[in-house]
């Protein structure tokens, strides 16, 4: 203890003379500790309580006079709720109010149920990337879905999706099978090959399906925020790192085919074309990796959405077996009969009724019932509430694409709404949010309905279609797009073509 504590000689002779043995003085050093472990346990105490009472002032001034809870659980917020998502606790967050506020994770999130604010969010700079260099990116990628392009993906859509309706006439033909994983599978062949053509190997396209579900589970709305191991972000960011490599690998090829005076056969090669356009005045030194990331984008964009549709396209029309059999009628006019010849554009366009059932069924569904974006400044949504910088606010779409006053009957599929120009569903197109709103609404619009429309007609003339139904067939799963929870069971068998 001496090179701890200097005292005087004189002290210390007192101190060994007198009759107190040591251990008194080392009780007392002991008690002194025991006092410092406890006043750090105290300061530490009070740190933490302080932290987690001004967590609650933050989050209470931040939400004001929103609805939502009065105070929110400490650091995780509503992180347990997120992680299974139902329809009804979205629909009681929707009815809260047109605003309403949640907190998961510290991160303080508006949630715009009504269709004024969910619209007002899509058009707001406060929200997106502005600018010419963004205007002129995006006036680039306009060029990939013009009714030329269109036209050259349809073709590739109907191979791919026969080639599929082969496989299925096995796996489907003998007892209902779960319709979702074969439909997705389908859809991400017809959305790999559309996008990138014969630039990658067919075990590509199986290995990015297989993995991509890794993607899609990780896109729920919150997820643990730290990628360890074993984490859905983890496997999710594997997944992407192999996509990346395939899709790095097409657009390096498509250069290559297009510089030795090739013609486009899929998006990349379009792109490509289009960026070599002597009138483009857009950025053209895409590398390879840049390109592949706007067809990551758009694969992420398209996949889980349109799977969703497909599927619930699917469900709605072997359910209204009327409805079913007036698409095949059509199919017979259109078609003439000859349901081997590849579809065209101009034959899809003949489809009105068939454009109007899928119209109708996702409306119905909608594959995503809402889009979380980032204020990047204070962001005024209404007379008496400002977004504060830096949190998360909600666009949700479900309110707007079952407003009775637009949509009588609301929750019915009545795919007759659309074929009436007069009709209150006809007169307002603003309430129709399923592909978002404004200068930023989904530019894939055409080639998303199209591919859906598409794989229904030639399902509708190749198979007879059975549901068996379940508990689960009504209920919605959120993976994070919409899913009947059975997964839509499904038995197709070949169709006698009369």
């Amino acid at each position: 203890m001496a090179f701890l504590f200097k005292v005087p000689s004189s002290a210390a002779a007192a101190a060994f003379s007198t009759s107190s043995p040591l251990y008194s003085f080392q009780s007392s050093l002991a008690a002194v500790n025991g006092q410092g472990s406890w006043t750090w346990l105290y300061t530490t105490g009070a740190i933490l309580f302080g932290l987690l009472v001004l967590e609650q002032t933050v989050y209470r001034a931040k939400k004001r006079h929103l609805p939502g809870d009065s105070w929110t659980i400490p650091i995780i917020g509503k992180f347990a709720d997120s992680m299974k998502p139902t329809m009804e606790s979205y629909k009681k967050q929707w009815d809260s109010g047109v605003l309403s506020a949640v907190s998961v994770f510290n991160i303080f999130i508006v949630v715009a149920s009504s269709n004024d604010y969910a619209r007002k969010i899509l058009n707001s700079p406060t929200i997106f990337l502005t600018g010419k260099d963004h205007a002129d990116y995006r006036r680039g990628l306009n060029g990939l879905f013009t009714r030329k392009a269109i036209g050259m993906y349809i073709s590739i859509q109907d191979a791919v999706t026969r080639k599929h309706f082969e496989q299925w006439r096995k796996d489907f033909g003998s007892s209902p099978q779960p319709l979702m994983f074969p439909a997705r599978y389908l859809n991400i062949d017809t959305s790999l090959r559309v996008f990138c053509g014969n630039h990658i190997p067919d075990e590509a396209t199986r290995e990015i399906s297989d993995r991509y579900w890794d993607i899609t589970v990780a896109l729920q709305l919150v997820n643990f925020p730290i990628p360890f191991p074993g984490t859905k972000l983890y496997k999710a960011i594997q997944a992407r790192k192999a996509a990346m490599h395939w899709l790095t690998l097409a657009a390096h090829n498509s250069k290559i085919e297009m510089a030795n005076g090739g013609e486009p056969t899929c998006l990349l090669d379009q792109w490509v074309k289009v960026l070599n356009d002597p009138t483009y005045k857009g950025k053209r030194d895409f590398s390879d990796h840049e390109m592949a990331l706007v067809v990551l984008s758009f694969l992420l964009a398209s996949q889980d959405a349109m799977n969703s549709g497909l599927v619930y396209g699917f469900q709605h029309l072997v359910d209204h077996p009327e409805i079913l059999a007036k698409v095949r009628e059509e199919q017979e006019i259109v078609r003439k009969g000859n349901y081997e010849t590849p579809l065209t554009i101009d034959l899809m366009d003949e489809m009105r009724y068939l454009n109007a059932v899928v119209k109708e069924s996702l409306r119905v569904k909608p594959p995503v019932l809402m889009v979380p974006y980032k204020a990047t400044k204070a962001f005024p949504i209404s007379d008496d509430y400002t977004v504060s910088a830096n949190s998360m606010i909600i666009s949700s779409f479900w309110n707007s694409l079952h407003d009775a006053a637009v949509y009588p009957e609301p929750y019915e599929f009545i795919p007759e709404r659309w074929l009436d120009p007069a009709s209150p569903a006809n007169a307002n197109p603003k309430n129709y949010m399923v592909f978002g709103a404004g200068p930023h609404r989904c530019i894939g619009v055409e080639y998303g309905t199209m591919n859906i429309m598409l794989v229904l007609a030639c399902a509708a003339t190749a198979f007879d279609w059975e549901h068996e139904i379940t508990p689960e067939t009504s209920e919605a799963a959120i993976l994070p797009t919409l899913f009947p929870k059975d997964l839509c069971r499904m038995k197709f068998t070949p169709r006698k073509q009369s």
